[in-house]
C-alpha cells in the first residue's frame, strides 16, 4: 500500500511539475510578445547584390563594369528572367529590461514605394534587454524584368546598379514585418504590420 501510495504521489509531483513548467513557459513568452510590441527597428545594410548572377555590390552605372560583364547582363536580359538577389539586414533593439523575441517573421519589401517581393524568416530571434540588440538576415530573390514590365533595358539594368547605397546604406528600401510569436500551443500574430527604413523606428 506504502508502494502504491509512495507511486502515485510521484506521478502526481511529476505532472505538477510539468504544469508549473508549462504556466511558466507561457508567462515567458507573453512577456518577450510584449517586449517585443516596444522594440524598435532599423534596415542596418544590403549585401550580397547579384544581378543575373553578376555581383555588382559597388558597381554604380553599366560603364563600371567589365565588357564580358556588361555583355551578359544585356543577353540577360533577353531571356524570361533578370534575377536580382540580395541580402537584407535588419538590426532590431529592445530598450525593455526583459528579452523580446518572436519565433517567425513574415515581411514585405518596397524599393521606391514599389512593392517588390514578400517572404518570411522561418527561425526564432531573440533579443536581449536592456538596449540588446540582434541582427536579422533576410534573403532576397526577385525578378526584375517580371516588376519593371515596359522598362527600357537601361532602366531595368540601372535600377539594379543603384541599390545598396552609399556605404551600403539601403535608403531606397522600405520593409514591413508581421512577426508571430507561439504562447503555447497558439501562435499569435502581431496586429498590424513594423514598417523599417533605416532608421530606428519604435513601434
Amino acid at each position: 500500500m506504502n508502494l502504491f501510495n509512495k507511486s502515485i504521489k510521484q506521478i502526481l509531483l511529476f505532472f505538477l511539475i510539468l504544469f508549473v513548467t508549462a504556466s511558466c513557459g507561457v508567462v515567458r513568452q507573453g512577456k518577450q510578445m510584449a517586449a517585443l510590441a516596444k522594440c524598435e527597428f532599423r534596415i542596418e545594410s544590403v549585401t550580397n547584390l547579384n544581378l543575373a548572377g553578376i555581383s555588382v555590390q559597388d558597381i554604380k552605372s553599366i560603364s563600371d563594369l567589365t565588357i564580358m560583364d556588361a555583355q551578359q547582363l544585356i543577353r540577360s536580359l533577353s531571356s524570361n528572367t533578370f534575377p536580382l538577389n540580395l541580402t537584407l539586414t535588419i538590426e532590431a533593439r529592445n530598450p525593455n529590461s526583459s528579452m523580446a523575441g518572436m519565433n517567425k517573421m513574415e515581411w514585405i519589401l518596397f524599393i521606391d514605394d514599389i512593392q517588390m517581393t514578400s517572404g518570411s524568416v522561418d527561425q526564432p530571434v531573440s533579443i536581449p534587454g536592456n538596449n540588446g540588440t540582434a541582427i536579422i538576415p533576410v534573403q532576397m530573390d526577385l525578378d526584375l524584368k517580371q516588376i519593371l514590365q515596359g522598362k527600357s533595358v537601361d532602366a531595368i539594368i540601372n535600377f539594379g546598379l543603384n541599390l545598396a547605397g552609399k556605404g551600403n546604406t539601403p535608403t531606397r528600401f522600405t520593409i514591413k514585418l508581421k512577426p508571430t510569436i507561439m504562447i503555447g500551443k497558439n501562435a499569435v500574430v502581431y496586429p498590424g504590420y513594423i514598417t523599417v527604413k533605416t532608421e530606428f523606428v519604435s513601434q
